[in-house]
């Protein structure tokens, strides 16, 4: 039967990926929603520094985006060292670090989406609703955000898709740790790595390839819903 369904190791690979991409996605969101407000309103000295930095992750391999995570928040890192020593929390050679990393990889991803979705609302209707006498808080929550949704929830499915299939990254900083570390993509790469595990590679390939397709299907589905739903 483990020759045709995913083994009980298989399937815990299978639900950590599943943690780690939806819990960096989320966590990843609010300042993805902050930063794109800012690309896409203001205008500031440095604002194309910035730009790049944000999307920085898409062109760096991401083995080198897993060394500057080691060298920063590993346990021997300053900043590392003083997060356990101080607060408890490790980030090297754990889930959590796992999280960060799918997180930092895909924030363009987000940031991008949203940044376009905001750039594309008409200004005319938040001068309007300026005029009116609505706050900015008020304008942000009945104009901006609903208008933007399309960009955000696309935004949001299109990097937890890209998450579930993190590897570089994650393995150059948390390692490749059984029922701690090791996602789906690590997973196959172990199965490629044993004598004998084609076969399990090729499932677990399948496995990985109906996530990220499903992912990217869901994202453009509930992109065209929601802008159906909000009259656009």
């Amino acid at each position: 039967m483990s020759d045709y369904w995913l083994t009980a190791a298989e399937t815990e690979a299978l639900l950590l990926s599943l943690r780690v991409a939806g819990l960096a996605v989320i966590m990843a969101l609010p300042f993805a929603l902050v930063t794109a407000l800012l690309l896409a309103r203001k205008e500031f000295p440095g604002k194309a520094i910035v730009n790049g930095l944000v999307h920085l992750p898409l062109v760096l391999p991401p083995v080198v985006m897993g060394y500057l995570l080691l060298i920063t928040f590993g346990t021997r890192a300053p900043l590392g060292a003083w997060l356990l020593e101080t607060l408890g929390i490790r980030f090297s050679f754990s889930w959590t670090g796992a999280v960060l990393a799918a997180g930092i990889i895909t924030f363009p991803f987000q940031v991008r989406a949203i940044r376009l979705a905001l750039e594309a609302i008409d200004s005319g209707l938040e001068v309007a609703a300026e005029t009116l006498g609505a706050g900015p808080l008020d304008r942000f929550a009945t104009i901006t955000l609903p208008l933007a949704l399309p960009g955000v929830i696309s935004g949001a499915i299109t990097a937890f898709a890209a998450s579930l299939g993190e590897f570089g990254a994650i393995i150059t900083f948390v390692s490749n740790i059984p029922g701690e570390t090791r996602t789906l993509p690590l997973a196959i790469y172990t199965a490629i790595q044993t004598p004998g595990g084609e076969v399990l590679a090729a499932r677990l390939a399948l496995v990985s390839i109906a996530l990220a397709f499903g992912g990217l299907l869901l994202s453009e589905v509930a992109a065209k819903r929601v802008r159906r739903l909000s009259g656009r």
